[in-house]
Order: structure tokens, then sequence, then C-alpha cells
């Protein structure tokens, strides 16, 4: 999908807002402009009609006379040049003079009174004014009705609202130049901060340090922390290639060197002896790779696990049952405490491995004779798993360094006798994972006999 341009977006969006406000308030201007075209031809209308009636007067018969003034007249024809309508009537309706099928508007004595209409085929607007005129003894009503038609304001209003739109068209184009101006100079820092970061090597994580403005600083911050985590990630990635590469080379040369052996070896109890290192060289190579592969699915898993309800119980029975013949064949006593259910949200092959790995590096470690036991404790808060053993045990420190020792950081273990870490770097390093991955935590602990070691993790309860 091809990026939008973010100084376009900007653009767009500001002038969709500048053109809105400028449709509304030449809706406004529109309405402003036909008001006011209305208000000044109002005006000369009643004028108008003004004029003509003062030139209403009584003849000696005791009627009306008019002698209408070209100037009342005029006064339409040189504003409006618009054509113009008028008549004058009588008492009681009878006209005197102008158009007899103009219509009057009913007005109250001494004022005017306007209205809208159609004549001759033309929209038209007309005033109507009510008067009297004194013959001495009794006043005689009459009216004066004065029309236009109404293109004359009609294109007043017109020309108002097309000096408005064109005010409005220059006033766009501006602030587009302005608005494009701005957002080229705001998005400044971006681009710094992108030349800046594709200037680098791939091999350069440091924290981004340009000059940014407040806005764009989360944006720096979060790319800073994403470094970090991905510096952490290929250090961890070194490390682990390297321990790895350990763990798997030295059971390796075991086989090498036992083939060899084999080879030139003619006695039958040299081959046999031979034969039964690189066997067990094999098996240590074989679960190296085995939690290789455990550290890879919880790669695969991680950020996107599926977790679901796992009767913690019956997986400790099933790998505690599973691992009994291993340990008694180092003379190692085995068993399992707990209740009849514990529910958890876990994946169920991860959390058997993971048990799997903790009995597996109790058994050994622990020494022959020794005892281990796998415990479930729950209460309404949490459930508790622990493994516990009564062997050699290890040092606060060497504790410490187990449980930070990642795959992405495994190292050796402190202080550690000959043989003693055969296997336990990576077998933690997974067991560590996966509890991070359930979203539980895993302690090691001195055991409650004084000596030996207690592994113990900590899950919530599951929930729906």
């Amino acid at each position: 999908m091809r990026p939008y341009s973010l100084r376009r977006r900007l653009l767009l969006w500001l002038l969709l807002a500048t053109v809105a406000l400028g449709l509304i308030a030449l809706v406004d201007t529109w309405r402003e402009a036909l008001r006011t075209a209305q208000s000044v031809s109002d005006r000369v209308l009643a004028g108008s009609a003004l004029a003509i009636a003062e030139r209403v007067t009584v003849d000696e018969a005791g009627g009306l006379e008019v002698d209408i003034p070209y100037s009342s007249l005029e006064m339409l024809t040189s504003t409006a040049q618009d054509k113009v309508f008028y008549r004058v009537d009588g008492p009681v309706g009878s006209f005197l003079t102008g158009y007899p099928d103009l219509s009057v508007n009913a007005a109250p004595p001494g004022a005017v009174a306007f209205s809208d209409g159609v004549y001759d085929g033309v929209g038209i607007r007309s005033a109507t004014l009510m008067r009297e005129v004194s013959t001495g003894a009794a006043s005689i009503p009459f009216a004066v009705t004065v029309a236009e038609s109404t293109r004359a304001r009609s294109a007043l209003a017109q020309a108002i609202l097309l000096r408005s739109a064109l005010r409005l068209a220059v006033l766009v184009l501006g602030v587009a130049t302005l608005v494009w101006i701005a957002v080229t100079v705001a998005l400044r820092p971006l681009e710094r901060l992108g030349e800046a970061i594709a200037e680098r090597s791939p091999d350069d994580l440091r924290p981004v340090t340009a000059d940014t403005p407040e806005e764009v600083e989360p944006l720096v911050i979060a790319i800073n922390l994403f470094m970090e985590r991905l510096q952490t990630a290929l250090d961890g990635l070194r490390n682990f290639t390297g321990n790895a590469s350990h763990q798997l080379r030295t059971p390796l040369a075991v086989v090498r060197t036992q083939i060899a052996l084999i080879d030139r070896s003619t006695r039958p109890d040299d081959i046999a002896a031979a034969s039964d290192k690189a066997i067990s060289a094999l098996e240590r190579a074989e679960r190296v790779l085995s939690h290789l592969l455990v550290l890879a699915r919880v790669d695969a898993s991680a950020g996107m696990a599926v977790l679901s309800s796992v009767d913690l119980v019956t997986i400790a029975k099933e790998v505690t049952a599973e691992m009994v013949p291993g340990a008694l064949a180092q003379d190692i006593d085995l068993g399992f405490e707990g209740p009849d259910v514990a529910q958890v949200a876990a994946d169920p092959i991860l959390l058997a491995e993971f048990l799997r790995n903790l009995v597996s590096n109790a058994i050994s470690h622990a020494g022959r004779g020794a005892v281990v036991t796998v415990r479930i404790r729950q209460s309404p808060q949490e459930i508790v798993l622990e493994v516990e053993d009564d062997g050699p045990g290890l040092s606060p420190e060497q504790m410490a360094a187990a449980v930070q020792s990642r795959r992405g950081s495994s190292r050796p273990l402190p202080n550690m006798q000959k043989g003693q870490a055969s296997g336990m770097g990576l077998g933690l390093a997974v067991a560590v994972e996966i509890s991070e991955l359930f979203g539980a935590k895993l302690r090691l602990d001195t055991a409650r006999s004084g000596s030996g070691l207690l592994a113990t993790i900590t899950f919530a309860p599951y929930t729906k």
C-alpha cells in the first residue's frame, strides 16, 4: 500500500476547514446582501410613494387630483434601472391614475406596507402608503402604491456575493500557501530525525539525540526504547548463540573422540566403554537441542500465546511419574504433594516442558541419595508450584545469576564445581522464558531444610 503524505493530509484538512468556514460565511453574506438590498430598495420605494402622496390635492369640485412628479419616478428608474409601476386610489378604492391592475397592499393610515408579487410577468416589490388630504371640512383618504421589478436588487445581491466569493478564493489560496510553508517547516524535525537514523550503520543502536520539538519527543523516546530493546535482543542472541554452540560443541567433541577410540581399539571392553560415553554425549546433545527447540517455540509464542485453563496438578503428576525411572536410576527419591485440582492460565505443552526442566535440573544436581519433591500450594489469591531438593544447593550469587540467565544472557554460574553446571544454563533459561510467557516469575531460594535448592513459580488463579 502506497504511504500517504502527512504534508498533503494536513494541507487537505486545513483547506477543507477553511473552505467549510468560507461557505458558511458566503451563505451568511448572501443573506445579509439580500437583506441590505431589500432595505435600500424599500427606502427608495417608500420615498417615491411619499413624493407622489405630497402631490395629491383636492380639486374645486371636492374630488382628488394628483400631479405625478417626474422626480419621484426618476428616483426609481435611475437607481434600479428596472420596470416601475404605480397607482393612486381615492376613497373606497376609487382609482385615480396609474396601473389599474396593480395590487394595493393593506396598510394602516400614515404607514407603509410592503409586499412581493408578480406583475406583467416579472417579480415585483411594492409599497403602499395610506394618507389623508383635508378639504377644510373633512379628510379624504387615499392610497399611493409604487412597485418595481426585483431584478436590480437580485443583481446587487449577486454582485455582493461574487465579490465575497472572489475574496474567499484569494483567502483560500493564501491560507494554502501559508499552511504549506508552515507544515513544511514543522515537519523538518521529522525529516532530520529520519536522516539521522538513515545515516547510521546497521549495528549502531545508540540513542537518537536529534534536536526535536516537544511534540516529536515521545516518538524519539519510543525509537530509543525500541533501539535499546533491539540492542538487548541482539546481545542476547549473540550470547545465546555462543552458549548454545558451546553446549553442543562439547558433547559432539566427545562423540568424535570416542568414535576415534572405537576405530583404534581391539578390546571389546574398551569399545563398549567408548560406545557408552559416545551414547551419553549424544544424549546430552539431544537435551541441548530439545532446550533450543523449546526456546524457539517460546519465541514463536511470545506476544501472541493463547493461554487456556490448564490443571497444574494433572501436568505435575504426569511429569513426575515420567521422570521417576530416571530419578531411581540415580538413587533419588522423587515425589509429588498437592491438592486434587489447581487451574492456571498456561499452554499445557510449555507448562509440562517448564516443569520437566526444573525437575531435570534438580535430579541432575542434587546428587545420589537426594530427595526431590514437586509440590503445589493453593490459595484464593495465588497458586504456587515448587520443586525442592536437599542437595548441595547454590549460593545466593549463583541463584541470582541462574534466574537472570535467560537465553539471551546465559552464562556459567559463578563458583560452580567442575561438572556441576552441566546443562543448567539452558535448562533454567527455558524455565525462566516459559514463566515470563505465562506472566509468572521464577524464584530460587535455599530449601527449607537449610541445604538444597527450592524453585518457586507463582501463578494467578485462572479466571474467565
